[in-house]
């Protein structure tokens, strides 16, 4: 709050100063001024003026935490609501310990918590995944006669569901007589996080009302779980409800329509951001870049790049990720070298994305190094997926024995990515031995799925060993493992559509395949033509 009139002027005795700490325009320097107004007033010693003061300096966005603890200790009284204040600045901060600790004083000066006290305690529970001490919490809220109060029932509830104590969280929700939309968000909140998708969508059609988060967190869950064209539809539903999709709804819908390659969605969501005036933050940057580069739109992603006020490690790679994945490697690199002038540090995915690409592109020698600046250059350990990025690269190459060898020496058990890199190299050089090793050592880590009988038959058949292909493929129907159906997805009026080899179960089965034998029959007479034309001019 900057004055033309010295500051001090405007402190008296009563109730206009403490009013002051109310200004939003405070400084801390200000609130500093006021603190030694009311020390030489001895207005301090006013539980009201104490809480304003402390209320500033630890809640605030002007305010100092540590200044705050000082004053709060150097009190001559302090009350429930000074406790609480307290507690609750350390616990929004991330300070668990020391709200903890607070809450311990808190009981040794003979304050007893209330309901207040408590929420924020919870809170601090599920930022620490503490199911221990919200179980202790728990009971003293029973012992106090507080578990009545519908927003200690709803953190409760949260605190359970949060740290997957589903069966505490439901009996709490089933014997609560003031369900709200709070306490039901938080019980499909639960059961969305331990990936219980069925239970928690059934439990979200039950709802009464619902707000964005419950929404959001439906979509979210549709999303993390690759139910993509389930998050859509409920993204749709959403808006026809009439409730506007924040930035959680946004992103996790923009992260399906780029996996389901639905162009027309994510052109409509972007389109909803721009009308809205949604800020291009990192976050909402980056799914839009990522959406466009999974759609084959290399060119908007980078457009959005390129206006995005900031780019952080996340921008970086979800741009280097999309040229990578589009043969655009040679402007990944230049890509991966300018984020490194800019001063911001590649992250493991970055790694992953810029080794891939190099695999791709047979660039053997800078694939490696770059492998090698992890230690060297960033003091960054490789993990397993980096190992398997480095024997693609060197087993595309046709380097089968240096891949074998690093599978070999790895610091840490190859998985099945790195396996099967190798046994991808294998069938592509016809390293058939070899290649049986690497699918034992699949097969021990439990991994006996179709993929891998597969690609051993195709291994086999390249190197024109039949009696052992048979072996495989029989071996399959014995084990009654199942190739899994290919599928494919068109997306008509921005809607996908999903087509799974064998499944006619479409409504609209009939038309579509006629329309298809249209389309072949169009197909065969064109290359007909074309064959026709190439035998007269030859």
């Amino acid at each position: 709050m900057r004055m033309r009139t010295p500051f001090t002027k405007y402190l008296k005795s009563d109730g206009r100063t403490i009013s002051l700490l109310s200004d939003p325009r405070l400084s801390m320097r200000e609130a500093m001024q006021i603190h030694a107004h009311l020390l030489a007033s001895g207005t301090i010693s006013d539980p009201y003026a104490a809480g304003k003061l402390i209320a500033f300096c630890a809640v605030s966005g002007h305010g100092d935490l540590r200044y705050a603890d000082l004053v709060f200790q150097r009190l001559p009284c302090r009350s429930a609501f000074l406790w609480n204040t307290m507690i609750r600045a350390h616990v929004e901060r991330g300070q668990h310990a020391d709200s903890l600790h607070l809450y311990g004083q808190m009981l040794a000066a003979g304050f007893l918590p209330n309901n207040y006290t408590f929420s924020f305690l919870l809170r601090a529970c599920i930022d620490r995944n503490s199911l221990r001490d919200g179980r202790k919490f728990h009971a003293t809220i029973v012992g106090l006669g507080w578990e009545s109060y519908d927003f200690v029932q709803n953190e409760l509830i949260h605190m359970y569901s949060s740290c997957g104590c589903l069966d505490s969280a439901r009996k709490l929700f089933d014997c609560s007589s003031h369900r709200d939309i709070i306490s039901w968000t938080a019980m499909v909140n639960g059961y969305a996080k331990l990936g219980r998708v069925d239970a928690a969508r059934e439990l979200f059609d039950q709802m009464p009302e619902r707000n964005v988060v419950s929404w959001s967190t439906v979509i979210s869950m549709y999303a993390q779980f690759g139910r993509f064209k389930e998050a859509l539809e409920v993204f749709n539903e959403m808006q026809l409800s009439g409730i506007q999709p924040n930035q959680a709804a946004i992103v996790s819908a923009l992260s399906a329509s780029g996996s389901l390659g639905a162009l027309d969605q994510g052109r409509w969501i972007h389109a909803f951001v721009d009308r809205n005036g949604m800020e291009l933050n990192r976050v909402l940057g980056t799914a839009l870049i990522d959406m466009y580069a999974k759609c084959g739109c290399i060119k908007t992603a980078l457009e959005i790049f390129e206006v995005m006020p900031e780019r952080d490690v996340y921008v970086y790679t979800a741009m280097i990720s999309g040229m990578s994945n589009h043969g655009q490697v040679e402007k990944a690199l230049k890509l991966f070298s300018r984020m490194e002038e800019e001063g911001v540090r590649p992250n493991e995915v970055t790694f992953i994305c810029i080794i891939s690409a190099c695999a791709r592109m047979g660039l053997v020698d800078q694939g490696k190094e770059i492998f090698e600046s992890m230690h060297q250059f960033y003091n960054m350990q490789p993990g397993v997926e980096h190992y398997g990025c480095l024997v693609d690269l060197l087993g595309r190459a046709g380097l089968i024995e240096d891949a074998e060898k690093v599978v070999r020496e790895m610091p840490m058990k190859p998985d099945s990515y790195v396996l099967g890199a190798l046994l991808n190299a294998c069938a592509m050089y016809g390293k058939a031995e070899l290649g049986k090793e690497a699918v034992e050592s699949i097969k021990n880590l439990g991994l006996d799925h179709s993929g891998v009988h597969v690609m051993i038959s195709n291994l086999y058949a390249l190197t024109y060993r039949w009696g052992d292909v048979i072996k495989a493929r029989t071996a399959m129907e014995v084990r009654q493992v199942m190739k899994v159906p290919g599928c494919s997805m068109v997306e008509v009026d921005g809607v996908a559509c999903e087509f799974v080899a064998g499944d006619r179960s479409h409504s609209q089965m009939e038309e579509i395949i006629s329309v298809i034998k249209g389309v072949d029959k169009q197909l065969r007479s064109l290359s007909d033509d074309c064959y026709a034309k190439e035998f007269e001019n030859s």
